[in-house]
Formats: C-alpha cells, structure tokens, sequence
C-alpha cells in the first residue's frame, strides 16, 4: 500500500497517520465489498470509528473531538482514499458538517450535537442540493418560516450523502426569499421521530456505492429557532462561501491519493500480466504510460501539500482551493482510465480495484461545486486581480 509523506506530515502526525491506517484495516477494509452491495454502511460502523478516533479529529476536545488540526483531517481523507474504504462519508460528517457547528452554533447546540458525533452516536449530514437547483446555492426554494420561537420548513432536498442514517441534518433554507443570497439560513434538524421528516428512496449511483446518498423531504417541520446557526438570519451564504475552501481540500485530498493509489495497483498489476511471454511492464508502451502518470501524480501532489501547508497557516484562499479540487479531480480521472486500459478487459471487472477506482473518481468532477464552477471562481479572481492591477 502506498504511503503517504509530505512536508506538512511532522512525527506526531505521521505516528497519527500509523494509527489511522490500523483502524482503517481492521474496521472498514474487511466490509468494503458487502457494503458496496448493501448500497450504505452498517449502522455500527459509525460508532466503530467513533472508538477508532477517526470522527471529529479536528474539534476540539472539550465537545469531544480529537482536538487536531485540519491536518489530522486531511490524513483521515487520504489513508481512507490510499486503502479504498470509501463508503464512510467522514468527509461530511467530521469535515463539513461538524465544522459548520463549531464555527457557527451556539454552546449549548455544540455541547449537545458534537460529542454525540464524535462517538458515532450522531451521523451528520447537509441538506444543499434541490431538485433543479445544483450549485445555485442562493436560489435554493426550501423555507423556513418563523412562527414563534420555531420555524416551520418545507421543501426538499436531492443527493444528500449520509441523508439514509443521519440524526442531524444541517438545512440550507431561505428565511427571506425577497434577498436573494442574504435571505438564505442553515438549521440544524435533529431528525429521529421528527413529524413531517422523510427520507426518499436510496439513489442508485455508477459509483461511491458503499456511501448512502439520498432524496429528504421536510413537509411543514417544526424546528426550534435556537438551531439557527449563526447569531442572525441570513448568514447561511457567507457560512458556506467561507466552509467550502476547505471542503474542496478535502476534495481534492481524496483524489490525490487515489490516483497515487490507481498507479500503485497497475503497477503490481502490469507486473504480474504475461503478454507474448514477457510481463506487461516489459513493452514500451506500459513503461511510458505509468510514466506519465507518476509524473501526473507527483506533481499534482506538490500543489496538493503547497495548499495544504496554506491551509494550516489559515491562508487558502478560494480561488486557489478551486484549483486544487478541480485539477485533482480532473487529473484523478485521466490517471484512472490510463491505468485501467493497462489492466485490459480485466479492468473493466468490478473485482478488480481499478474498476471501483474508475466509477467511484467520476463524481469528484461534481460534487463540492462542479469543475466548471471551480473555473468561474478562479476566472472571477483573475479579473478582480486585473481591476486591481490596473488601479494601482
């Protein structure tokens, strides 16, 4: 199995990393093919990484966390993508969800949401994606009407991952529909006997099929008030505007070590593969095809630790984090099909990790903002850049 080593990885994080990949091993490795035929993850699972210390790295320890960095994050993300146990979203859950909590809920909402994450007693999902409305964050048409000290919320919402299992959901909804992205909310909804909460059916994917992704329905849900996150509504645009850099990372990071990955396995694979009497590894072809990959690989993975030793210094900015997710993404596909078509008809069987590889690296060109809402970020800059340029 490919090891992972950067600047940014010091010997606490590297002996932290030694033991992520034990639990991994022996917690989530051995269930990876049934859960890819079950459609979600057992139930269990949760709490098995919750002792395993793998949910919540990064919060601090007094709402039960690990009380890490984004680092410890990070190595999380990597070791599950270099070991292909993929169908637990921690992504979401500890990256995404339990971070917007932190950053914007009350104390006695963190107190109660976060240690129950932490142990796996709660799985955390967000509510974004609406029917018709993808990226269009502003545009979303869920409400939440404030009728006391509750609000009532309609609508529904589409591809929410962990949405099958999740007791906490964090809804992006409009609180005003008459300001555009300054109307838009995030509320947490505990879910368990919630009247008027539904789940729809589990979506059928090409890949990522270990990983629960859902349709949720909310038909006029009374929730408290005091589960706003943030101290007023509206807030919900600029929460996510200042969440997702860090969500592309871990985009990005997962992709990052699965193409390393997709290069080691062609290689033992290419290895092995007698054609015309010889390894495959021995034509020409072979070598020059992994060659190009590595070096694809190699140099991506240093913009991957340039960013990540930016994040650790709070300096990514969007822009540049719109960079790392879509050009990992992007080249994690490239390297995938070429190392596919090295393992031949082979490689097109579900057995075969390559194949899991290939339809699982697809939707990292989607999800966390589509590649091409990557590229109009970073063109945005480039102008404003420009405008700055010619003013001075």
């Amino acid at each position: 199995m490919t090891t992972y080593s950067a600047p940014w990885i010091d010997p606490e994080l590297q002996a932290f990393q030694d033991a992520v990949r034990r639990v991994i091993d022996r917690e989530l490795v051995p269930h990876e093919e049934r859960w890819w035929h079950q459609g979600y993850i057992d139930r269990e699972a949760w709490n098995r990484a919750g002792a395993g210390g793998l949910l919540l790295a990064s919060i601090p320890e007094a709402y039960g966390g690990g009380g890490g960095s984004f680092a410890h994050d990070a190595i999380i993300t990597l070791e599950q993508a270099l070991a292909g146990a993929t169908s637990l979203a921690n992504g979401v859950h500890s990256g995404i969800v339990a971070h917007y909590i932190l950053a914007y809920a009350g104390e006695e909402q963190k107190r109660r949401w976060l240690p129950r994450m932490a142990s796996g007693e709660f799985v955390g999902a967000i509510a974004m994606t609406e029917p018709g409305i993808g990226s269009d964050l502003q545009n979303v048409a869920t409400r939440a009407v404030r009728e006391g000290d509750h609000y009532r919320i309609s609508g529904a919402k589409t591809f929410i991952t962990n949405g099958l299992q999740a007791d906490l959901v964090l809804v992006v909804a409009k609180t005003d529909p008459t300001l555009g992205a300054r109307g838009v909310s995030i509320i947490g909804v505990e879910t368990k006997d919630l009247p008027g909460f539904r789940r729809g059916r589990l979506l059928e994917k090409i890949g990522q099929k270990g990983t629960n992704t859902v349709e949720l329905f909310f038909d006029d849900v009374r929730v408290p008030c005091e589960n706003l996150l943030g101290q007023e509504e509206g807030q919900g645009f600029f929460q996510l505007m200042q969440q997702l850099p860090k969500e592309r990372m871990i985009v990005a990071l997962g992709a990052q070590a699965t193409m390393l990955r997709a290069v080691d396995v062609t290689v033992d694979y290419v290895r092995q593969r007698q054609v015309f009497g010889a390894p495959l590894l021995d034509l020409q072809n072979t070598r020059f095809t992994l060659a190009e990959c590595q070096t694809a690989a190699t140099v991506t993975k240093a913009f991957v630790d340039d960013c990540m030793a930016k994040v650790l210094q709070g300096m990514l900015d969007s822009a540049t984090a719109s960079m790392a997710k879509w050009w990992c993404t992007q080249k994690n596909c490239e390297i995938i099909d070429e190392c596919l078509q090295l393992h031949g008809g082979y490689g097109y069987m579900l057995e075969y990790p390559i194949a899991r590889m290939y339809a699982n690296a697809r939707v990292g060109k989607i999800y966390g903002g589509s590649n091409e809402i990557m590229k109009e970020i970073i063109a945005r800059r480039m102008e404003a850049d420009a405008k700055a340029s010619v003013q001075r």
